[in-house]
């Protein structure tokens, strides 16, 4: 890993088991790097299917009540680690962890569950991960929190002008006017490490239809505390994955 990528990526290698009534998953990437996840059902055979692509810092582990609560509002999930995290192997980096997406993406489909189910769903920087993937993948809809418009842009808002070592990296805002699916974008309107108006850049960028949230008093690292965007996530996915009634 580079001194750069050193700084984007703060992976954790720790890992429990699955908490019941959760899948543990592994699949490999087209590169050859082998890749965990962890599967929480639906009730429904016919429910959305999300497919998260975590922040940049910890593992899906660091998820589990998020997992588990948008599991009771009837998704199922498909939380997987990027190469470098958790129990994936490899090192992160964003050729990487395009591979990473593709595979997961995959995997749900030769086990059977069709495009028109899944939903494309990322935080923070697995919202560019979720993007991308939502360019060359089919998809019933893409949910992006607490995300940006580039990494640049992020890094800009902390560091100045040292944010030009960046680059191009993780340009979501040259990206996500191409997707033809619904999408929802929220952000925690106090936001301490991507800022709120990032996020209302990027939903300005974005084709109709769309949504944003503003989530109210919630931070980078709380915003999943809210009811009120759990609710809200559970829904637009349910919306966007119903079966259109056939014309009489």
């Amino acid at each position: 890993m580079s001194v750069l990528d050193g700084l984007i990526y703060f992976p954790d290698r720790a890992m429990p088991s699955a908490p019941p009534g959760v899948e543990e998953r592994t699949f490999v990437a087209t590169d050859g790097v082998r890749l965990h996840a962890w599967y929480a059902p639906a009730p429904s055979e016919d429910a959305p299917t999300l497919l998260w692509a975590h922040g940049n810092g910890g593992n899906v582990a660091n998820r589990e009540d998020v997992l588990l609560a948008l599991q009771a509002r009837g998704l199922a999930l498909l939380a997987y680690d990027y190469r470098g995290y958790g129990r994936s192997e490899g090192k992160p980096d964003e050729p990487g962890l395009r591979l990473d997406a593709l595979a997961a993406y995959d995997d749900l489909v030769a086990r059977g569950v069709p495009p028109g189910r899944i939903v494309c769903f990322g935080e923070s920087l697995g919202g560019a991960v979720s993007i991308a993937l939502a360019t060359e993948r089919p998809c019933a809809a893409v949910i992006v929190v607490s995300t940006f418009t580039r990494l640049r842009d992020v890094a800009r808002a902390h560091y100045g002008a040292l944010a030009a070592l960046v680059g191009g990296q993780f340009d979501s805002a040259a990206r996500v006017g191409a997707l033809r699916v619904p999408i929802l974008i929220a952000h925690g309107d106090v936001d301490d490490i991507v800022p709120f108006a990032l996020g209302e850049e990027l939903y300005a960028l974005a084709a109709e239809p769309k949504r944003f949230l503003a989530v109210p008093g919630r931070a980078h690292n709380d915003v999943f505390d809210s009811p009120l965007l759990l609710d809200e996530i559970a829904a637009f996915a349910k919306q966007a994955t119903r079966p259109v009634a056939a014309a009489r």
